[in-house]
């Protein structure tokens, strides 16, 4: 019996300005606490897309905030250090922000201010996903396409999926599962995707899936 066929899907993102800014620890401290769930989304993973080539795992826009424009290497440490891939919603997400900023402040003696023009800009984003003339009703195919497909495709399929209703999940995992590949499925769950670049996630993902393809 053959596998039920797997499409795969690219996106394009409209970043969205949300007109509020932080100067201090403190203010990013309750930005972070009130923004909407897609910007903490947005402020913890575009980064991961928008720079794919660089490797090791880049840091998230409030370690690289604290880090490069408050010059606070200890707190950008912190911050950087937050495991995404342990967290299945958003709001988890937040609470582990949350529990570095908070005991810092409670800590701090003096909170420095940004050089001026150099605020922190709390942003988020819209997404539109859009179909690719790629598909695959085996591993043989789904790899051959994952090796042309875009790497927009991918994260789509790699990170976003983890906000859809299998929260902590990825697209190809579900697939794979689902077609009784349950052992390539664990494998590829218990992957961290965020210790590779996207292009390297792709070559990982690949070799994988050819271990585990068969007949």
């Amino acid at each position: 019996m053959g596998m039920s066929p797997f499409f795969f899907t690219t996106k394009y993102d409209q970043t969205l300005l949300l007109g509020r800014r932080a100067r201090n620890a403190s203010e990013l401290a309750e930005g972070i606490a009130e923004i909407p769930a897609m910007s903490v989304y947005y402020h913890t993973h575009h980064f991961l897309e928008q720079h794919h080539f660089l490797s090791p795992e880049p840091p998230n826009d409030f370690a690289y905030w604290a880090t490069n424009v408050l010059n606070d290497d200890l707190l950008g440490e912190q911050l950087s250090s937050i495991d995404v891939i342990q967290c299945q919603t958003i709001e988890q997400i937040r609470e582990l922000l949350l529990r570095v900023l908070d005991p810092y402040l409670a800590a701090a003696k003096h909170l420095a201010d940004c050089p001026q023009g150099e605020d922190f800009h709390f942003m988020s984003c819209r997404t539109f996903t859009l179909p690719t003339p790629y598909s695959a009703s085996s591993l043989d195919e789904f790899c051959v396409a994952l090796e042309k497909v875009s790497v927009s495709s991918l994260y789509y399929h790699m990170f976003d999926a983890r906000l859809r209703p299998e929260l902590g999940r990825n697209d190809f995992t579900i697939w794979f599962r689902d077609n009784s590949y349950k052992e390539l499925a664990e494998a590829l769950q218990n992957l961290d995707p965020y210790t590779y670049t996207l292009e390297g996630l792709r070559k990982t993902i690949v070799k994988l899936v050819r271990k585990y393809d068969r007949p």
